[in-house]
């Protein structure tokens, strides 16, 4: 893999993935483009114990534009776009309109004594896993997953040594019904100022497992009590298995974890970056197969923090769709949205079961 970054018109970064050596990057970006924003603002929320990101910036970002005008197309002679090369296998960049920046101006004064603000420091990527508009992930090659996965465990070691960031978050968001604002095959990468809600209780559980066990990973456990029972597990190689958990939230909702415990991307070694595309692929087009239509879904890497605690993580992907059935999704509503208590209309055991049958 041959990896080149150039500097955009505004100043972010962009990165080249190639999987050829003899590629030539030195197309530069030839659009007259605005200062990049500042940073957004984080505001603490005292009754919950969380931070919550006010990025008003991004209420112009782009939305669903025509394929002729897609951003993350390679740029031609007659359009520019985000990407100034005329191909490329995967790209990455900063944000356009980040959640999260460097480009600190200020620091917001506490909005009332229990509330107190911060700004949004971090950092925000777009990942292209191909210059195909119509292409899909499980479309890609397993060679073309294997770059995609090399370039994700490169920008969490990259971003991970960046001052503040405390975790790394790699997902793909697919299909409007999820909310995607571009459909051209691509992910993003979060670098957080802070440890998230979610990954804080993942690691609250799994460090009263390991006090109980005498410092057993919890998800390790997990993992290996669904292997043993095998009634849950859609897919497995080697390496990896996929299986749904026993207490799944969403009504298809799978989790693909590494044998090994690893904390994040880049601790994979070659076999297992070889092993993991051609399960995923198989376990997209699964999740593509259910219902003879593209299914929406959300992939989320969980990785360990950069800096705490890294003993306790287990990496794992969770891949889930909002998708119940051919004509209906499962919305938030009262229970889960108010409370944070899911409702799951489908037996974990059935959605597995009718995932293997695909």
């Amino acid at each position: 893999m041959k990896r080149t970054a150039i500097s955009l018109a505004d100043g972010r970064e962009l990165i080249y993935f190639d999987e050829r050596d003899d590629a030539v990057r030195d197309q530069p970006d030839r659009r007259p483009l605005p200062p990049p924003p500042p940073a957004s603002q984080l505001r603490y929320d005292p009754l919950t114990d969380e931070w919550v990101a006010l990025a008003v910036h991004r209420q112009t970002r782009t939305f669903l534009p025509p394929a002729d005008q897609c951003p993350l197309c390679p740029s031609t002679a007659d359009r520019l776009s985000e990407i100034p090369a005329p191909e490329y296998a995967v790209a990455v960049f900063g944000n356009r309109f980040p959640a999260l920046s460097e480009r600190v101006v200020a620091e917001p004064a506490a909005i009332t004594p229990f509330t107190a603000a911060r700004p949004g420091q971090g950092r925000c990527e777009v990942v292209c896993f191909t210059d195909d508009h119509d292409a899909s992930f499980a479309a890609l090659p397993p060679s073309r997953v294997r770059t995609v996965l090399d370039a994700l465990a490169d920008r969490t070691t990259v971003l991970g040594k960046l001052p503040g960031v405390e975790q790394v978050f790699c997902f793909e968001n697919r299909g409007v019904e999820i909310g995607v604002t571009l459909h051209h095959p691509h992910g993003q990468i979060y670098a957080y100022p802070f440890i998230t809600p979610r990954t804080r209780s993942l690691l609250d559980a799994a460090r009263r497992h390991a006090e109980r066990t005498g410092g057993g990973n919890l998800y390790a456990d997990v993992l290996a009590a669904e292997r043993a029972t095998g009634e849950r597990v859609v897919a497995a190689n080697q390496h990896w298995t996929a299986y749904v958990p026993a207490a799944a939230r969403w009504p298809f909702e799978v989790h693909l974890a590494p044998h090994r415990t690893v904390p994040d991307l880049p601790a994979l070694t070659d076999a297992e970056r070889d092993a993991f595309g051609p399960l995923y692929l198989d376990l997209l087009r699964r999740f593509d197969g259910l219902f003879d239509t593209p299914m929406p879904y959300i992939a989320a890497w969980h990785q360990a923090p950069v800096r705490v605690e890294r003993e306790l993580g287990h990496l794992h992907l969770q891949l889930f769709s909002v998708r119940r059935a051919a004509d209906k999704l499962k919305y938030l509503a009262g229970s889960e949205s108010a409370m944070g208590v899911f409702i799951n209309d489908i037996a974990p055991e059935r959605a597995a079961e009718l995932l293997r049958a695909v």
